[in-house]
């Protein structure tokens, strides 16, 4: 079902503002987390940015490592993405453990991948110490990247993507919209 996703589409998984887990690994540690702040910054190649808050432990495997993972997460796994965003891994010393999270191994780096997720994008981090200080921003540049073929095929999303894979969209307090039917416009004449 993983399917690799060239990286000119890459951007393209996390574009419409989906909530995705934020997991990274250094020195025997590793965690993750949500996060509902992320954007593209660039197509080739291509960079992302994501807020990781200075309280999360998993920001300081991020700085530490300069690598991290990002799971898009669906409605088939809404409560796995919201207990990972309100726990923290100052208290537990392995989410991936404590809550039986499946995950596999990247492709590029040490970092895990959440398993049930329809998307994955391993990242390396582009040092701007001034931005992730000030505004919890890291940057990064997507190296590889794959998709459930089931959602994902031929660089675009799908027209007929199961209810339950549908892209998970943070509003707060632990709810959730999903991504819905897709529209396609056409160009207004003129």
């Amino acid at each position: 079902m993983r399917q690799p996703v060239a990286l000119p589409h890459a951007y393209r998984l996390i574009n419409h503002g989906p909530t995705v887990l934020v997991s990274a690994a250094h020195g025997g540690r590793r965690d993750v987390m949500a996060a509902a702040w992320n954007t593209v910054f660039e197509f080739e190649p291509p960079r992302i940015g994501v807020v990781i808050d200075k309280s999360t432990f998993t920001r300081g495997l991020v700085e530490a490592s300069g690598r991290f993972a990002l799971s898009v997460p669906c409605r088939d796994v809404a409560d796995l993405a919201f207990t990972v965003g309100t726990t923290s891994g100052h208290d537990i010393a392995d989410k991936f453990v404590h809550f039986g999270i499946a995950h596999a191994a990247a492709q590029t780096m040490d970092v895990p991948l959440v398993e049930g997720c329809i998307a994955w994008l391993e990242c390396r981090v582009i040092p701007e110490p001034h931005v992730q200080q000030a505004y919890d921003l890291f940057v990064a540049e997507v190296v590889a990247a794959h998709a459930d073929d089931r959602v994902f095929a031929h660089g675009r999303w799908r027209d007929d993507i199961p209810p339950g894979l549908a892209t998970l969209h943070h509003v707060g307090g632990g709810r959730f919209f999903c991504a819905g039917n897709p529209v396609q416009a056409q160009r207004l004449p003129g």
